[in-house]
């Protein structure tokens, strides 16, 4: 029976423990032998994340098991943390990084009595410490090479990264000396290196300050001697105005990169000595996105010549491209979204994909029959799927007449109907990064309002990925003006055909979805309330030492140059005054990012200014929350702000204590 209720105060099946059991995705998949490797996250077992081994029966299991947490910490948001290779004999070698103390470990798994890990690196008491990445297993060599960063000093920008080989008999667990540094620190930033099929060539990408790597980066190419050095070093591709995503060989030796040269992330084949390039399939459409993470990958050459590839305007569906016809066809299947993470081995090709009625799941296709099917993390329903959102793609208008991209989630209840004449509260969300995107995929967390009679609406703000480098250049310069206009003109035109109560609107983000929430809150008067996570709200302390390296001159393309002026005019936490609409701030207490100091300062500069707002701070979070037990009470704080704010009961869930 349908039962007529306020909005936000329908009662749902879906609790907060099933959002917070369902975050994260499968990354990092790789093709061992005939078996499918990945990294799965696992919220109820203190955010650690596990390597998975399927093998070719079907079955699987985890390794290795807990404590160890196979996550990297490279440029903070890490890179590759495993690689594996089969062997004749005892089964497979594999390396991997641990998060406790980003040590590279061998590991064994088919040993007698499961093979305990052994270290590979050495601890360093400097700073950060030593840092690895993108492992590439040589076993002839005796070697993994990899990414070293290496902290020189106690600063977040003390550091030096480079290509680097660790030997594999663990002599250098213990001696420094025993790494060979493969490149030179000329530059800041790193991937780990692609080998050619002889071995005798190798490709990686490289950028600098103040750049980040969608700004404009550089691929480089190097012979490898017989004795395993690097030489003819020399930039192929790129520059400070072009962005190279990622590079592979293809079986045949030659050359294939991402490059946004066209104003788009599109394919080219490349002379690895001239830099002479041809573009494999030229469309106004993204193949590769920002390098958040080293190992990132959206497309991988396949043995037939072939190319699997993530590609599209907005969400990234999995194709096969011709390069010599320059078509592609996509493969068949209820997936709408990838991500970025490949592997191929024949003809198959293994990777993770979602849709909005599905969560991220580990996906095979055999490109012989065009059989797609899921093999791992597959999504099963934990409450009935009548209460998932009904989404619908939208562009709405901004100022100067510019589109914005987002996903609309109206309230939704098989259970629950409104009084006749109500307009439901609304939440604005603002994803982080901000160069990044929200994709449209089942997310519990959007399910736990909308079922409750919220609505959601993502935006895509100017800055985005996804639209072309155009599209995302339009936050340069203009953060904390063009994604708050954006996420404003979104809620204003929802409200303004009766698809949002105008008086019930609310805005939410993490990161820099933080930022902008927080920002929206100092300059719009638009929102009721908004719930604020791990975000950045003092510029000057961002640009004089107070984040991690990566990011550490990112406001110069975000803001501007340095200036103190400028740079208080834009900061939340020099808007305090400004702000009437009552609030949560979230953060994690060991986040390198976004520093708890930071949103400490925010929370005590409101206190006494009569704005009803709580903080929460977490112990053993960093930047993103990872443990079940942090994201159910994040989700019920932000919950109860907005049945408080809204004026709606919420039974069963924790009230919120506001301070004023």
């Amino acid at each position: 029976m349908v039962s007529t209720a306020p909005y936000g105060a329908w009662q749902s099946p879906i609790e907060a423990g099933h959002a917070a059991h369902s975050g994260g995705r499968p990354d990092a998949v790789g093709v061992v032998g005939d078996e499918v490797w990945w990294v799965e996250p696992r919220p109820a077992e203190g955010g650690r994340h596990t390597l998975v081994r399927r093998r070719a029966d079907g079955s699987e299991s985890s390794l290795p098991a807990a404590p160890w947490n196979v996550r990297s910490r490279v440029i903070e948001y890490g890179g590759g943390p495993w690689a594996a290779v089969p062997r004749d004999e005892g089964g497979p070698l594999a390396v991997f990084t641990h998060f406790a103390d980003q040590r590279l470990y061998a590991a064994e798994p088919d040993a007698p009595g499961g093979g305990e890990p052994r270290p590979l690196t050495p601890l360093s008491p400097v700073g950060g410490g030593l840092r690895w990445a993108d492992p590439v297993l040589l076993p002839v060599r005796g070697e993994v090479w990899c990414v070293l960063e290496e902290f020189t000093g106690e600063g977040p920008t003390d550091v030096r990264r480079v290509i680097a080989a660790v030997p594999l008999d663990g002599s250098a667990a213990g001696d420094r000396s025993a790494v060979r540094e493969l490149t030179d620190d000329t530059h800041r930033f790193v991937t780990g290196p692609r080998l050619s099929p002889d071995g005798r060539r190798a490709a990686w990408i490289a950028w600098d300050h103040p750049r980040m790597p969608w700004d404009g980066s550089e691929l480089k190419t190097a012979r490898v001697t017989e004795d395993g050095r690097f030489t003819e070093v020399r930039t192929v591709l790129g520059g400070p105005r072009e962005s190279v995503a990622q590079v592979e060989w293809a079986p045949d030796g030659s050359l294939i990169a991402a490059t946004d040269r066209s104003g788009w992330w599109n394919l080219h084949r490349v002379d690895a000595d001239t830099g002479r390039s041809v573009n494999l399939c030229a469309r106004e459409e993204e193949f590769a996105g920002p390098l958040w993470r080293t190992h990132q990958r959206w497309f991988a050459p396949l043995a037939s010549g072939l190319v699997a590839v993530l590609h599209g305007r907005g969400a990234a569906v999995l194709g096969i491209l011709d390069p010599a016809t320059g078509e592609i066809a996509d493969a068949a299947g209820p997936w709408t979204e990838w991500a970025p993470t490949l592997a191929v081995s024949g003809t198959r090709v293994v990777g993770v994909a979602a849709s909005d009625r599905t969560s991220y799941e580990v996906v095979e296709l055999d490109t012989r029959t065009g059989r797609a099917r899921a093999i791992g993390a597959r999504h099963t329903d934990a409450v009935d799927p009548a209460y998932y959102p009904r989404p619908r793609i939208r562009t709405f208008t901004g100022p100067d007449g510019r589109e914005i991209h987002a996903h609309v989630f109206p309230p939704h209840s098989p259970d629950h109907t409104a009084p006749d004449g109500e307009l439901p509260p609304f939440v604005v969300w603002a994803h982080g990064g901000p160069t990044s995107r929200a994709p449209l995929v089942l997310d519990l967390e959007i399910a736990y309002f909308t079922s409750r009679g919220i609505g959601v609406a993502e935006v895509n703000y100017g800055g985005s990925t996804g639209y072309g480098r155009a599209y995302r250049e339009r936050l340069r310069e203009a953060w904390g003006t063009v994604d708050v206009e954006d996420c404003a003109a979104v809620a204003e035109a929802l409200a303004a055909e009766g698809t949002a109560d105008r008086a019930r609107l609310a805005i939410r983000g993490g990161s820099a979805g933080g930022w902008t929430a927080a920002a929206s809150l100092v300059s719009t008067g638009l929102y009721a309330c908004a719930t604020i996570a791990y975000p950045v709200l003092d510029l000057l302390s961002w640009a004089q030492g107070g984040t991690h390296d990566l990011e550490s001159r990112y406001l110069e393309t975000l803001v501007g140059p340095l200036s103190e002026e400028r740079y208080r005019e834009r900061s939340p936490l020099y808007g305090v005054d400004r702000i009437s609409a009552a609030f949560v701030l979230l953060q994690g207490l060991e986040d390198p990012v976004c520093p708890a100091a930071e949103s400490e300062r925010f929370a005590a500069a409101m206190a006494g200014r009569g704005v009803p707002h709580a903080y929460i701070a977490f112990e053993g979070e960093g930047h993103g929350f990872r443990r079940a037990e942090t994201m159910v009470r994040a989700l019920q704080a932000e919950l109860s702000l907005y049945a408080q704010t809204f004026g709606v009961e919420v039974p069963g869930t924790p009230v919120l204590e506001l301070r004023w």
